[in-house]
């Protein structure tokens, strides 16, 4: 699978993660999808990231901030609802060791 196919993939899954937010009554704030080297470099260098392999860095990653009656709300709902869409998603509020609530991935 090529590096488009796997972003077109990954468009896909956002999709029916956005409708099911939806459904649940959920608005929906995205964040960042594409960054680049610098802004990922500047990330490292305040301690807002740990690493400089971030799928952002290939369009493989969204951050996205839910809100429910106008108040933030990162329901595990949804991020379980992202990871049962393909094995290779990802929900960065279920790491242990750096949690990520607004972080949703697609893995290589």
């Amino acid at each position: 699978m090529t590096l488009g196919q796997k972003q077109e993939a990954f468009s896909r899954d956002l999709v029916k993660l956005l409708t099911k937010a939806f459904e649940m009554g959920y608005e929906v704030r995205i964040g960042e999808v594409m960054r680049g080297k610098a802004q990922q470099e500047y990330y490292m260098r305040t301690g807002r990231t740990t690493t400089m392999r971030s799928l952002h860095l290939l369009k493989l990653a969204a951050d996205l901030h839910f809100t429910h009656k106008g108040r933030l709300d990162y329901p595990t709902a949804l991020g379980e609802y992202w990871e049962s869409l393909d094995p290779k998603n990802e929900a960065g509020m279920f790491w242990k060791n750096f949690k990520d609530v607004a972080h949703f991935q697609r893995n290589l």
